[in-house]
């Protein structure tokens, strides 16, 4: 699908946090927006300028007279930075997650102040914007599965069907949730807020979310920090086994380079396990956080991956050889209790309803189900295994459009990026950075050794993220093992 773009004059009238008629956007539509305040958002440093408030946008901008939805944001700066230039722009991944829920205080020498002003925006449809799109029924569903050993899938798909009947009496358009829609919330801040460019910083889903800014509104950008971006432009979900299979042959590479016999052979002792597991199911006596009584709950292959899954990350990755040991010697124990303390905790920071309307419509659209099903023969030692809290079932039950296919199209840009990947991460490979790289050709890549999700951009007392930061243009040197730069 092609989008139609024109011309329009705009009308730029500041007073008031108002913004005139008629921005142009991707939708071709005239509309108003607004900012509103909200107070006590975040606490500040008495010496910053702070400015906290709602963005007010179309819920559709196909429909801009239509519904209108809350976004809230902070911008925050030093008094002797500029208040129009070199701006950075941070919203949290997910997608579902809420920026501004994150960030209690902010001191005066808070981490990106370093380098100008900061802008902390959420996501439509999150915690603290109006709506919020909270489906906690569904962590109320998966509870009661292991409650009553009961089967966990269709309980969620009536959950899910209650989640969106609920909002949609409320009015609200779920497929006006997406990362077209999220594209033009953070080019109608920037104009709103009267700047000239952002510096783009992003972190998993809404990293790739940034990327999209850069192509469709080059002009809003000036440069991109991506923290283990997922870009729009793949499908997760057709390699999701093999980057996991990947992250787990580099903790065995790790293994072999070992010098201790503790973790001898461990990867195929993992693969033949796994794989002769099948859907076995075994019993553990659990007890709820708080709970008075003990359950005889229900496990199998699901949870004890999701155990050792669960520590592919940069605080966690050098117990996972000792775990898998643990597992396949029967000794699991330990590691399923934590698992089901996670799933009877459920995750109240999500906005799962905004989570399903967002994926769906950007991942699950394109995903072709048979590509899916074949990483299974390719990893049986994974088959079976749930590794993402949407699937195609979910979306059949959501039923929201799907973005406009120029969302998923890669789109080459000019703006500078640096970007992040730890090589244990499970979900977004460094090989989706490079990627990336293909189409932004003055893009630099920092692979973190033993970094997991959320790699970051500090390895051996060295931030790369301010040579960066202060000349973006120029290559980046690593500094100490462990760090590699494409």
């Amino acid at each position: 699908m092609k989008r139609n773009r024109f011309s329009f004059i705009f009308f730029f009238l500041w007073l008031a946090g108002w913004l005139g008629p008629g921005a142009q956007t991707l939708f071709a539509q005239k509309y108003t927006v607004r900012i509103e305040p909200y107070p006590k958002l975040v606490k500040a440093d008495p010496k910053l300028i702070l400015k906290t408030g709602y963005l007010v946008v179309p819920e559709n901008r196909s429909k801009p007279n239509g519904r209108k939805v809350k976004l809230p944001f902070f911008f925050v700066r030093r008094p002797d930075q500029d208040a129009h230039k070199n701006v950075s722009l941070y919203m949290t991944g997910g997608p579902g997650y809420s920026t501004t829920a994150g960030i209690d205080s902010i001191s005066y020498n808070s981490g990106f102040l370093r380098y100008g002003g900061f802008i902390a925006f959420d996501q439509r449809g999150t915690k603290r914007a109006i709506p919020n799109l909270e489906a906690d029924e569904v962590y109320d569903a998966i509870k009661q599965s292991y409650r009553e050993n009961a089967d966990k899938d269709s309980l969620v798909l009536l959950a899910v069907k209650r989640s969106r009947d609920k909002l949609i009496a409320q009015g609200i358009d779920l497929s006006a949730y997406n990362t077209a829609e999220s594209v033009e919330d953070i080019n109608d801040l920037r104009l709103a807020l009267g700047l000239d460019s952002l510096n783009l910083v992003g972190i998993s889903y809404s990293g790739g979310l940034m990327l999209s800014v850069a192509q469709l509104h080059p002009e809003t950008v000036r440069l991109l920090l991506l923290n283990s971006p997922l870009p729009a432009f793949v499908t997760y979900e057709e390699s999701a086994l093999n980057n996991i299979n990947e992250a787990l042959d580099q903790v065995f590479a790790n293994c072999a380079a070992d010098s201790s016999a503790a973790y001898t052979n461990l990867k195929n002792r993992f693969q033949r396990y796994f794989t002769d597991l099948g859907s076995r199911r075994f019993l553990i006596r659990y007890q709820e956080k708080k709970g008075m009584d003990s359950l005889t709950v229900r496990y199998g292959k699901q949870e004890l991956l999701d155990a050792i899954i669960n520590r592919l990350n940069t605080a966690q990755v050098k117990s996972v050889p000792f775990v898998i040991s643990e597992i396949i010697a029967g000794k699991g124990g330990p590691y399923v209790r934590e698992v089901l303390d996670g799933y009877f905790a459920g995750n109240p920071s999500v906005s799962l309803g905004m989570r399903y309307s967002v994926y769906c419509s950007g991942q699950i659209a394109f995903a072709d189900i048979s590509v899916i099903a074949a990483q299974e023969k390719r990893f049986p030692w994974l088959a079976g295994y749930v590794f993402n809290n949407v699937d195609h079932p979910i979306c059949d039950c959501w039923k929201v459009r799907p973005v406009p296919e120029a969302i998923h199209l890669p789109g080459r840009s000019a703006v500078p990026a640096l970007i992040s990947a730890g090589d244990v991460d499970p979900w977004c490979r460094p090989s989706y950075n490079r990627l990336i790289k293909r189409v932004l050709p003055n893009a630099q890549l920092l692979i973190l050794h033993d970094r997991g999700h959320g790699a970051g951009y500090s390895a051996g007392g060295v931030n790369y993220s301010d040579s960066f930061m202060n000349a973006p243009m120029q290559p980046i040197k690593a500094s100490g093992s462990g760090v590699v730069i494409e």
